[in-house]
Order: C-alpha cells, then sequence, then structure tokens
C-alpha cells in the first residue's frame, strides 16, 4: 500500500512535497519514445511525464479528468509546437483520442496526484484541512455524500476492501452514530474522529485515517472501475510493437494490472491435471522484468516512489478481444452508487 497517499504527501520538514514524476528514466525506456511515435499519456497531471516524453521528440497526446490540470497545461500545449494535444477525458475512454494507425505507447500513472494533495479545496488531505470532497472530475458524488449517506455495511465495505482497513466495522459505526446529528464536512473532522475511534499504535507508520481516506478516494473516483476499462481501452489503441506502461502505488491496483497481463499473455488457465485449456493468441508480451520498483535513491527523495511498481508490455498483431472483467475477481460494488438508498 502507499504510505500516506491518502493523508497527503510531506517531506522532511513537513511541508508539501513538489511533483516529481515516479521512475520516469524506467518509464522512458519502457516507452521507447522517439521522433515519429505517438505517446498517450492518460494520466497528465502536472505533465511530468509528458515533458519528458516530448523531450525524446515524439508527440504527445495527453488526457485528464481535472479541470485544473488542463487550465494549468495550457501553457505546455502553447510551447509544444503542436506537438502536444491535451483532452479532458478519464483515461477510461483512452481508445477514443487514438490516430487512425494506433499509439505507439500508452502511459498511466495510477491514483491521485502530488498537486491534488496540495490543493486544500479538493479534500484529498486531511493535513491540509477542506471539503470533504476527494472528486478528481469535480462532479458527481463526493467523499462528504459517501460518509454521510451510506449505510453502514457499505461504508464497512468500501473501507474494508478498498482501503484493507482491519478497523473498517468500528470505524464505520462511529460514522454512522456521529453523522446523524452532525454530519461530516471536512477532512479532519472526520481524521479527528477515526483517530479517536482507532488510534495510532506505537508500531503503525501512519496516521490511522489514511486507509478510509485512500477507500473513499477509490470509491469516489471510481478508480479501480476506471483502470480496469483504460486496460481495455488500451488493447484496442495500440498498434502493433505498441508499448503499455502503467506505474501503480498500491496492491489493488497492481493486482488488476498483473491479471490483465498475465489473461492476455495467451497462457491457459487450469490445473496441470486437467487438460489444457483452448490456447489464446497473446495481444501482450511482457517487457523487460513484470515490475520494477524504485531505487533506494529515488524513494528517498521522493516519498511518492516508495510503493511504485512499474509493468510494462508490447502489443502484438492478435485482435483485441472482448472487455471481460470477470478476470480481475473484483467484488461488484456498483450498488454503492446509490447513496442513502
Amino acid at each position: 500500500m502507499t504510505a500516506n497517499l491518502g493523508s497527503g504527501l510531506t517531506d522532511a520538514e513537513g511541508g508539501p512535497v513538489r511533483h516529481i514524476p515516479v521512475l520516469l528514466p524506467e518509464v522512458l525506456a519502457a516507452l521507447a519514445a522517439q521522433p515519429g511515435k505517438v505517446i498517450l499519456d492518460g494520466t497528465f497531471g502536472a505533465g511530468g511525464y509528458t515533458s519528458a516524453i516530448l523531450a525524446t521528440g515524439a508527440d504527445v497526446v495527453a488526457l485528464d479528468r481535472d479541470p485544473n490540470a488542463i487550465a494549468a497545461g495550457q501553457a505546455l500545449v502553447a510551447s509544444s509546437g503542436g506537438h502536444l494535444t491535451l483532452h479532458k477525458s478519464q483515461f477510461s475512454s483512452l481508445d477514443a483520442y487514438a490516430p487512425a494507425g494506433g499509439l505507439d505507447g500508452i502511459v498511466l500513472d495510477i491514483g491521485v496526484s502530488s498537486m491534488q494533495i496540495d490543493e486544500a479545496e479538493r479534500g484529498f488531505s486531511f493535513q491540509r484541512n477542506g471539503p470533504l470532497d476527494m472528486r478528481m472530475s469535480s462532479s458527481g458524488v463526493s467523499a462528504a455524500d459517501v460518509v454521510n449517506r451510506c449505510k453502514v455495511g457499505d461504508l464497512i465495505r468500501i473501507f474494508g476492501f478498498l482501503g484493507e482497513e482491519k478497523q473498517s466495522g468500528r470505524i464505520a459505526r462511529a460514522i454512522e452514530k456521529r453523522r446523524v446529528d452532525n454530519p461530516f464536512v471536512t477532512t479532519r473532522d472526520l481524521a479527528g474522529m477515526i483517530e479517536i475511534v482507532a488510534p495510532r499504535k506505537a508500531k503503525d507508520k501512519i496516521h490511522p485515517a489514511t486507509r478510509v481516506f485512500q477507500a473513499l478516494r477509490i470509491f469516489v473516483n471510481d478508480e479501480l472501475g476506471e483502470l480496469a476499462q483504460a486496460l481495455f481501452s488500451a488493447e484496442r489503441a495500440l498498434k502493433p510493437g505498441g508499448r503499455l506502461v502503467i506505474v501503480s502505488f498500491h496492491s489493488l491496483e497492481d493486482r488488476i494490472v498483473k491479471k490483465f497481463l498475465s489473461d492476455r499473455s495467451g497462457k491457459a488457465s487450469g490445473s496441470r491435471f486437467l487438460p489444457m485449456a483452448h490456447e489464446r493468441a497473446a495481444t501482450f508480451d511482457a517487457v523487460g522484468k513484470q515490475a520494477v520498483a524504485a531505487t533506494e535513491e529515488e524513494a528517498e527523495a521522493n516519498p511518492r516512489a516508495r510503493s511504485a511498481k512499474l509493468r510494462a508490455a508490447q502489443r502484438t498483431a492478435a485482435p483485441a478481444e472482448k472487455p471481460d472483467f470477470s478476470i480481475f475477481d473484483l467484488p461488484d460494488l456498483a450498488s454503492l452508487d446509490r447513496i442513502g438508498g
């Protein structure tokens, strides 16, 4: 799991960590970006990967669901000399932005950006008090809606699965009791209550509210569903030989990426005691090691890199398969979208 991902990243003096692209040399090597290629950056953020890809001479199509990121990125668009186009879009729809011949590469940096964490008004960090929001697209159901209106059983499921929070039941029941007369409005209000009902133990490295905040952020933005959709979109959008590069920051994300690439490798599944299932043509081949982690030096310099994992694969000439969400073995959380229903 990513330590402090839900609580905000801080440096040794307690200040906000500036945006530093994670595993940048490894990402560029895996993408094999060069002049004449078209690379899609599905998580533009502060433009770290995009700027580095443009520097190789490649053209970039960049996406972000955050309107603030789109606005801030216009200066880079203007200075790119026509080599960068930037679109407000969720990366689950990335295939809609692929050129007719397909993309040469796709990079996705999964999760919340340090830029979003540093903006108190976005409500991602309880170290910077703000409204309990967490919406990357600034629209739809907010974290406050979830906390104040979801049934206690649904909160337990959200905190337990998406946050891997062992005290999910205790925290959810405390929320249910408190919100009746005093709904949660701010990040520190919720974090403070969690700290009381599930206090920090001496061995704990993270704040007691970290996993709950992570779970709320993932649920509000449907991050796991978006990632799954993006993988299928990438399969459709990449040309033969195109590279898919994904940087994830906790086990839930990495598990989805790993299962997708394993399924699309063409390996048959089944017991060694039973006849092998029908062999399928691989749509992806692994590039290099299955997972690349940050060096100790990078992790020391950039706290966000500590739990980062990079997985890369190269598209084959086999036709894209139909999307099959069963390969991810995810619980059905769709029913929880009816907040208060």
